[in-house]
């Protein structure tokens, strides 16, 4: 078991005028499966998301992210648990503009302090996979947005984390990008990575081993095994 959550809950606000978003969620997650959350905009996939990766704390319940159980942790040990076995592709692929693609790609290790020598390869063999090895030297305005998703992507790829959070992976990106950013995230399930993605896209959905389905803040309980493709 790589992720369990237990009876989370999650409010916004306080006493009688606390408005529920989650509501007793519980799941777990194995190593190398690629999980997809669906639901309608405003049934808290998102939130679900943030709680899982340690950005947010539930108002009750737990998770688990194998023998850590992150909503007991401080915010200095959450963070360096996710710069270890955490990573992330959002929307809006969180990029720094003022580092090169390369550099971008080896955050991850530059935040650590790591010397270049520990990292560059796997830097160099990430960019390769994902056929941006001829950008290396670019920075994120001089690439196209689909571009940008995969120096995004790269980045996961170089730091093997235990977990990646994918938040709508495809949305921005037309359907044969999107259909090679989701043969990404399936290669790297492949490798033994852990993979939860929160989707509105039902193509993408289809390429998961599992789906769990929100709706008003709590899971359906027909959370069926999709057919992997």
């Amino acid at each position: 078991m790589v992720l369990n959550a237990i009876a989370l809950c999650k409010s916004f606000g306080e006493g009688p005028e606390a408005i529920p978003v989650l509501q007793d969620v519980s799941f777990s997650t194995g190593e190398g499966e690629f999980l997809a959350i669906t639901g309608p905009s405003g049934s808290g996939k998102s939130t679900l998301l943030g709680l899982l990766a340690g950005l947010e704390r539930p108002t009750s319940g737990e998770v688990w992210l194998g023998s850590h159980r992150l909503d007991s942790l401080d915010d200095g040990a959450i963070a360096r648990l996710r710069r270890r076995e955490v990573g992330f592709v959002f929307q809006t692929f969180n990029l720094v503009q003022v580092l090169s693609i390369e550099e971008n790609v080896a955050l991850p290790f530059l935040l650590d302090g790591r010397p270049r020598r520990e990292w560059v390869e796997r830097v160099r063999a990430a960019l390769q996979t994902v056929g941006l090895q001829h950008r290396a030297e670019h920075y994120p305005e001089q690439v196209s947005v689909g571009e940008r998703q995969r120096t995004a992507i790269a980045r996961v790829l170089a730091a093997r984390p235990r977990v990646l959070f994918a938040d709508e992976p495809t949305g921005s990106l037309d359907s044969e990008r999107g259909a090679a950013m989701l043969d990404l995230l399936r290669g790297a399930a492949n490798l033994g990575c852990t993979v939860v993605m929160v989707t509105h896209d039902p193509m993408a959905a289809g390429r998961a081993d599992r789906r769990l389905h929100l709706r008003d803040g709590r899971l359906e309980p027909s959370a069926r095994r999709a057919e992997a493709c």
